[in-house]
């Protein structure tokens, strides 16, 4: 649907194409009109597919602004999607005459939206537990001409621990509304939620198994633990992204990296669930207007925050959870533009790293850490570059009279020498000027593994290359008794297939990865669809099959 065929007010199409809408998105495109139309909703889809207008507009085309009475309430999970779907409102509600709309949430004065609550709003975005506190303690938020309710990501507010909260707003609602529902899964609560609070509720489902998979590059970097931040600093000065978000799994992992960050000049500030809503919301603003070009931040910032222009994605830390990793590099790659994300993996890592490739079913590749020579490099070139603008651009007659007295006494070779040695850092680099990505797979073991491979491989011929390599998923694992030799032996057997085809193999707690020539690959999964590997019956798949756009 066209924005120009929407059956709204002018005042909202105005508003939208101000925003940049042209054409809508799947969700947008089925849920207005049902929304529009007055039936209750379950929306399904991903963080970025666009719901936030989906239930926007609608509602916004309802609302009555002669009465300055709250008209619908919008409850989020987070603090941060609050104030974004809020902000969201107001800008498609730019054109309308009376129209407010107001966020109440934990973490600011209450006495603020309790005054903003009294000069009326029609719209009300709040978190599960502060919009208790304005209904039941404080009577500051009336409900009886509440005609719209939506629970915006009712998963994470269940996730939250805050289904008893919803359900106690809900039971202060007037018993004639509209009731709308959006989830990226729907688990069992869901639905119960659904049964019990919904009238024949219309399910428009976006189906996408990664949001951002044809514009967002995914690879990883494998290291030591004690590694992990000299390759962080070194992608950061080869890729010099626009825009970056790293990515930790707890808090104190994020004040440390940022501590770090700032100490060798990366231009950085850092999200996390313990910093003032005042503060959180600075640090968005100078993101969003390039005073800072990287954020660190823990998964709080994956969801609900408006961050726009994300040229990467860096996963300091592997998500416990697969769906956290596709909320994470969401944050790239959007509206078409071209992302990527980069995971650092480490240790047990490797097996999250191999669940995630799973759950997504696309192939994270492996890339080297640049060296200390790239990074030297790279600085390099960005001083010769910044010299070549001042050049061009400057006026330097002021300073040509100063070089003018030093160049009597030093040859000019040594001028320019001593100016680049005081302008620009070469060694800062903590680790020697070697290739770390062999010290981080496991030093002498490592070589040990490396040695014995060489000797089976002058006995049997060298195996295939990486690349010419096709990984196979097994649905079998330790749980099921299952080793290497099981597999291999099942390979071979099935589909006759020497062993000098077969590559790595990952044996995990419930699956298993097994490396095997491109040009067998379709073979194995054949022969071995349906057989047993230690009684029990395997559908093997091909881990990449989907590629992603290159």
């Amino acid at each position: 649907m066209n924005i120009n065929d929407l059956n709204v007010s002018n005042a909202i199409i105005r508003a939208v194409s101000d925003m940049g809408f042209e054409a809508f998105t799947q969700i947008q495109d089925e849920a207005i009109p049902l929304c529009i139309d007055g039936f209750d909703m379950i929306g399904q889809s991903q963080t970025g597919t666009g719901k936030t207008a989906a239930f926007a507009i609608p509602i916004l085309e309802k609302i009555d602004p002669e009465n300055r009475k709250p008209q619908a309430l919008i409850l989020c999970p987070t603090r941060e999607l609050a104030v974004q779907v809020a902000d969201e409102f107001k800008r498609i509600a730019k054109y309308m005459h009376g129209v407010r709309a107001v966020a109440i949430y934990g973490g600011e004065p209450i006495h603020r939206q309790i005054s903003a609550l009294s000069r009326g709003a029609q719209v009300v975005i709040g978190t599960p537990g502060r919009t208790i506190d304005h209904i039941t303690k404080r009577k500051t938020l009336k409900t009886s001409e509440i005609t719209t309710i939506v629970l915006d990501e009712a998963d994470e507010m269940l996730k939250m621990g805050f289904r008893e909260d919803i359900e106690l707003v809900l039971s202060t609602l007037p018993e004639e509304r509209q009731t709308i529902l959006f989830s990226a899964t729907m688990p069992k609560e869901i639905l119960d939620i659904t049964h019990k609070y919904q009238k024949d509720p219309k399910l428009v489902k976006v189906t996408q198994n990664v949001v951002t998979a044809e514009t967002v590059k995914q690879d990883y970097c494998e290291m030591r633990p004690g590694h992990k931040f000299e390759a962080l600093s070194r992608l950061l000065e080869v890729i010099k992204p626009n825009r970056c978000i790293i990515f930790c799994n707890t808090k104190n992992q994020v004040n440390v990296v940022a501590e770090e960050l700032l100490k060798k000049g990366f231009n950085s500030e850092m999200i996390h669930g313990d910093l003032k809503q005042e503060m959180r919301l600075a640090v968005l603003k100078k993101f969003n207007n390039s005073i800072v070009n990287i954020i660190v931040a823990t998964d709080v910032a994956a969801r609900g925050l408006d961050i726009k222009e994300v040229d990467l994605v860096i996963n300091y830390d592997v998500p416990d959870k697969e769906d956290y990793y596709v909320h994470r590099i969401g944050r790239s790659g959007r509206a078409g533009m071209e992302g990527r994300a980069i995971s650092l993996v480490s240790g047990y890592e490797k097996r999250r790293l191999m669940a995630i490739m799973h759950y997504t079913k696309q192939n994270i590749e492996k890339i080297k850490i640049p060296t200390v020579s790239q990074v030297q490099s790279s600085k390099i070139q960005d001083f010769i570059d910044g010299i070549a603008e001042t050049i061009q651009n400057e006026n330097l007659d002021d300073y040509k009279a100063i070089f003018d007295q030093i160049d009597t006494i030093y040859p000019v070779e040594d001028i320019c020498a001593a100016l680049i040695k005081n302008n620009l850092e070469l060694s800062d680099s903590a680790h020697p000027d070697n290739d770390i990505n062999y010290m981080q797979t496991g030093g002498r073991r490592e070589g040990a593994r490396k040695e014995r491979t060489s000797k089976r491989s002058d006995r049997k011929g060298e195996r295939p290359k990486e690349k010419d390599m096709t990984r196979i998923f097994f649905n079998v694992g330790r749980m099921d008794k299952v080793s290497p030799k099981h597999l291999v032996g099942a390979i071979a057997n099935e589909a006759g297939i020497s062993g000098k085809l077969v590559g790595a193999i990952d044996v995990l707690e419930r699956f298993s990865f097994v490396d095997v020539h491109k040009d067998v690959a379709k073979k194995v999964v054949m022969k071995l669809a349906g057989k047993r590997i230690n009684e029990k019956q395997v559908s093997p798949e091909v881990a990449d099959k989907k590629k992603r756009k290159k």
